[in-house]
């Protein structure tokens, strides 16, 4: 009970930390700052829809690609701790490389801009496509397979209560909590890192080596 319990935990902080929710907000609420509030929250359902739908495709074909392009766990978890470490940096300096400002004027309509920039890539993008990838070869049992499933359910529910909530959120933590919390994120997401580039670096130090 306990290993799933862990096991759940070290998944979803893993999704929850790239997925990176917090740093979504400002561009929400930038964008959605003059329309009424239900167009606001459809425009974070059908962004969440599309990127839990996202995730619920590479979860499901994660494995034909690895056939079809030969590539191994290994080699995309070292890949995946390479990408995650230079995020978290870039969050732990107060950065955020995949988020640019967004305005009216770059957006058509509410509908694009909800399936993209903010469904994809900001909410799914590269690193929660690699984690969902790698995590799913790992998940050898229906148990764990469906821990992860679940996962991603709640992560996706979580990401639009933020994202719902945005302007509270960003008002009640003031500009110093939210770069404070950001921070935070990023020295998680390192450390995931570095699991990740050495778990996947082991089975090539041992090949290299002969042991």
């Amino acid at each position: 009970m306990k290993d799933l319990l862990g096991y759940f935990l070290f998944v979803f902080t893993s999704i929850f930390t790239i997925v990176n929710p917090i740093g979504t907000m400002p561009v929400y609420a930038a964008f959605t700052e003059s329309v009424d509030r239900r167009q606001a929250v459809r425009v974070a359902r059908t962004a969440v829809l599309v990127a839990f739908a996202a995730m619920i495709l590479f979860a499901l074909t994660g494995k034909l690609v690895f056939n079809f392009f030969s590539i191994s766990v290994d080699g995309l978890r070292v890949v995946g701790g390479v990408l995650f470490f230079i995020t978290g940096y870039d969050m732990l300096q107060g950065k955020n490389s995949r988020i640019k400002k967004v305005t009216h004027a770059e957006a058509a309509e509410i509908e694009e801009f909800a399936i993209t920039p903010l469904a994809i890539p900001m909410i799914c993008g590269p690193g929660t496509i690699t984690v969902v990838i790698v995590q799913i070869q790992e998940a050898h049992s229906l148990i764990h397979k469906s821990i992860l499933f679940t996962t991603f359910g709640l992560v996706s529910l979580a990401t639009f209560l933020i994202l719902i909530s945005s302007k509270k959120l960003l008002a009640l933590m003031g500009s110093s909590g939210s770069k404070v919390f950001f921070r935070l994120m990023g020295l998680i997401l390192m450390m995931i890192a570095v699991e990740y580039f050495f778990k996947g670096l082991a089975p090539y130090v041992h090949k290299l080596l002969k042991i």
